[in-house]
C-alpha cells in the first residue's frame, strides 16, 4: 500500500451507511453488522454527515485519532472489530483489502465534516 494515511467519503443511501470508492473499485459499498451504529456515534456532532462526511483512517495511530478498533477475529472472508471505549464490534467485510494487503491489528479513525480544516500541527 502507498498511503500511509487513507481517507474515505462516507453517506446514507437507503438508510445505510456507504461509500464510493473509484480508486479501488467501490460503489455504494456498505458498511454493516455494527459498523453502522459505531458511525452514528462518531459523526453525532457533525452537521450533515449524513449527506457525507470525511473518515481519514490507518492502521497506525496518528494525532488527534478519535477511534481506536481493535481486531478480533475473522468470519466470512472479513473482520471484527472492537471499539473498546463503547463496548462495540463492528464487521469489516473483504473490502478492507482494497486499502490494506493483511489485516491490521488496530485501525484508528477519524470523522471530520466536509468544511472542517484539519487540526493537524504542522512539524
Amino acid at each position: 500500500m502507498s498511503n500511509s494515511l487513507m481517507i474515505i467519503f462516507p453517506y446514507q443511501y437507503e438508510d445505510n451507511w456507504v461509500f464510493d470508492d473509484e480508486a479501488v473499485g467501490l460503489k455504494n459499498e456498505p458498511f454493516v453488522c455494527g459498523v453502522p451504529g459505531m458511525i452514528d456515534i462518531l459523526v453525532k456532532d457533525i452537521p450533515d454527515a449524513k449527506k457525507k462526511f470525511k473518515l481519514i483512517f490507518s492502521k497506525n495511530p496518528f494525532p488527534k485519532y478519535q477511534v481506536k478498533l481493535i481486531w478480533i477475529r475473522e468470519e466470512y472472508g472479513g473482520n471484527w472489530y472492537y471499539w473498546e471505549e463503547k463496548d462495540m464490534n463492528g464487521w469489516l467485510c473483504p473490502a478492507l483489502f482494497r486499502y490494506f494487503d493483511a489485516v491490521p491489528l488496530e485501525i484508528y479513525c477519524k470523522a471530520e465534516g466536509l468544511n472542517k480544516i484539519s487540526n493537524v500541527e504542522p512539524i
